[in-house]
């Protein structure tokens, strides 16, 4: 049997070892109290990317922009239907077939109130006001709430079918005059890993789509690995590392129990983040280890190990058909030489893909000076220019 480390359990939130008294089971986030986030009773009926429910909202921060939220079907990582939700910014003069760029936020979060389509408004997405410069570009803008109606952060699969579907369902909604638009798609770190996994999956789950080009920054392409690099030591970021656990356990509820595996400061660290947005986790969990919330070593299942790799860009055999380009630092924490391996298996595939490795740049300063190329590469993609490689 394959051996992993309590940290890659942890990050799996695998059900194995020692039993915890408490009854297993995932701890949800609060509903969001308005109504319109609900899925309706019948959407098995709906097929992915369908527009449930619409409605226009103020676009606060986005002066000339027109603003709509659409609820749409999508599918969840057991297959079954789920109601999501993307946010559309339209430039003045609306739709026209301009095009679209799916832009997907760093939310870490487990709560509903910090999903995209609230703090995109509310002042509490950093980035927000970055996308005026897209929308000043004449192009359209979506905004997905890629964590999913449960906040599953960490379940990076589930982010990448939700942006291909939020991109369907603005494609399809008629006020918008966008069904003959092409695509591309943005997004940095946890956003960049939706980004990643949409342009892998794209080819097989939504090969209708018309994407030119993805620009994905700061990317974590295998999450177990990156869970040892935060969990292993106490780290100030161990808080992430937790939550991702949390999400991932929300999101396969049938077959990962942290309860199993969590000492009581855990129970109790997972009981104060459970509605958290990204910047209390980190305050939460600071400076913790996966030794400080779990029982000890325990080997890990076929189960544990198929769940990492279905959330893991490195281990995921899809490859995009889409050119794609990748910003880095060149000292990130997110390791560089996993997004060179990846890229390399690209690249022998015959896709496009440009690599910048930002000299001196972390994880943290990376993301301006790359999101800058990142759109400029977007915009050479919707004119037609073929697109650098430097395989």
């Amino acid at each position: 049997m394959r051996r992993l480390s309590i940290v890659a359990l942890a990050t799996a939130s695998a059900g194995l070892g020692h039993l915890a008294p408490a009854v297993a089971a995932p701890i949800y986030p609060v509903p969001d109290g308005d109504g319109f986030y609900s899925a309706p009773p019948d959407v098995g009926n709906f097929q992915p990317g369908d527009v449930m429910r619409s409605r226009p909202v103020a676009a606060n921060g986005f002066p000339g922009a027109t603003a709509w939220q659409l609820l749409y079907r999508s599918t969840n990582s057991g297959d079954a239907p789920i109601a999501a939700m993307t946010t559309l910014l339209l430039p003045p003069g609306g739709g026209m077939n301009r095009p679209i760029v799916s832009y997907q936020p760093f939310v870490n979060s487990l709560g509903l109130q910090c999903a995209p389509s609230h703090s995109i408004f509310d002042g509490t997405m950093q980035e927000a006001p970055a996308l005026n410069a897209l929308l000043a570009r004449g192009w359209a803008v979506a905004v997905p709430d890629h964590l999913g109606p449960t906040s599953a952060y960490g379940a990076a699969r589930l982010g990448g079918r939700l942006t291909l579907d939020g991109i369907r369902a603005v494609k399809r909604f008629g006020p918008a005059d966008l069904g003959g638009s092409v695509v591309g798609m943005a997004g940095y770190s946890g956003g960049g890993m939706a980004t990643g996994f949409a342009a892998a999956l794209a080819p097989e789950y939504a090969p209708e789509l018309p994407i030119v080009g993805a620009a994905q920054g700061g990317v974590p392409m295998n999450i177990g690995k990156l869970a040892q690099d935060v969990g292993l030591q106490r780290s100030p970021l161990f808080g992430l590392g937790f939550a991702a656990a949390i999400g991932l356990e929300r999101e396969y509820p049938a077959e990962l129990e942290m309860d199993r595996i969590l000492n009581p400061t855990g129970f109790a660290l997972r009981s104060q983040i459970a509605n958290a947005c990204t910047n209390d986790i980190i305050n939460a969990g600071a400076n913790k280890s996966f030794n400080d919330v779990f029982y000890g070593a325990m080997d890990a299942d076929p189960t544990v190990v198929r769940i990492l790799h279905e959330n893991s860009i490195e281990i995921y055999p899809g490859v995009p058909r889409t050119p794609i380009y990748e910003w880095h630092g060149a000292n990130d924490q997110v390791s560089p030489q996993l997004v060179r391996d990846v890229l390399g298996r690209y690249c022998s595939q015959g896709v496009r893909v440009q690599l910048d490795l930002i000299p001196g740049a972390d994880h943290g300063t990376a993301m301006i000076p790359g999101a800058i190329n990142a759109f400029n590469y977007l915009g050479d993609r919707f004119a037609g220019i073929p697109a650098p490689s430097n395989c």
